[in-house]
């Protein structure tokens, strides 16, 4: 019957509409997912400012094609390493030394051939700007004036590591290793110092700069009183984005993103 034809027409044209429309939504939502990648990147705290204008920078970077969004965390490399190792998602991993790396590494938790060192640091012993302290060197540490003096956790933190090194590198650790505080990452450290918490405080020179304002430069250590600080990178092994997080670490390693370390005081790793 011809009402009956015009209906089941109606029906069909009806059902073929929406199925199109289905099709369009889905196509239309797998190319955002595409078009918008979010990618983690978990850093050493002292790279703080600098990765996140590296991150900004990165992003700009691929504004015509994936349309990345980076996620930063932030905090000491031990840390980090651990979060890693208990199943973290996490893309990319920059340390502020090679033994967080390394450990990764032996767990085979990371993209070996990735791997790359991208920036060299130094440490230095500051004291609160206000501070008459008389501190001249690593080696007044012992004074009697001196009575709280922060480092990183060696355990955990880089640059308490270093800081360790270089204490007994000066042979003052056994006399000065009940005046220390250890601050959970770098940047505590740096905390406790400006906020004149502490006498004084070990951290990297490129955390001296970010306060300037607040913490006085002492005296840098000499590179010879402990490891060589570098900095490694590398793709996290279950990462979903490695194309991605390659590119990430070819930017940072870029006159770009050379150029953006070095404004805040990082060396090149060679």
């Amino acid at each position: 019957m011809p009402g009956m034809e015009s209906n089941r027409n109606f029906v069909f044209k009806t059902v073929l509409a929406v199925m199109m429309f289905a099709f369009l939504l889905t196509f239309a939502t797998a190319h955002d997912v595409r078009a918008q990648q979010e990618l983690t990147v978990s850093a050493a705290a002292s790279l703080t400012n600098a990765f996140k204008e590296i991150g900004t920078s990165f992003e700009a970077s691929q504004a015509n094609t994936t349309k990345a969004k980076v996620l930063m965390n932030f905090a000491s490399s031990g840390a980090l390493m651990q979060q890693i190792a208990g199943g973290a998602p996490v893309d990319v991993f920059a340390s502020a030394a090679q033994r967080e790396m390394n450990e990764l590494e032996k767990k085979g938790l990371v993209i070996v051939s990735t791997r790359r060192d991208f920036a060299a640091n130094g440490i230095v012993l500051i004291k609160p700007a206000a501070s008459k302290a008389a501190l001249k060197g690593f080696e007044d540490l012992k004074n009697t004036g001196i009575k709280k003096i922060a480092i990183g956790n060696p355990a955990s933190v880089p640059a308490g590591m270093y800081a360790q090194e270089a204490l007994k590198y000066f042979k003052i650790y056994d006399d000065i290793k009940d005046k220390l505080i250890f601050g959970e990452h770098v940047r505590q450290v740096l905390d406790y110092v400006a906020r004149g918490e502490v006498d004084a405080g070990v951290v990297f020179s490129t955390d001296a700069m970010v306060r300037s304002k607040e913490v006085t430069i002492v005296a840098p250590a000499p590179g010879k009183s402990h490891k060589k600080i570098l900095y490694p990178v590398a793709v996290v092994k279950d990462s979903k984005k490695i194309d991605l997080s390659k590119s990430f670490i070819d930017f940072l390693v870029s006159p770009e993103g050379k150029r953006i370390l070095a404004k805040y005081g990082f060396t090149a790793a060679n």
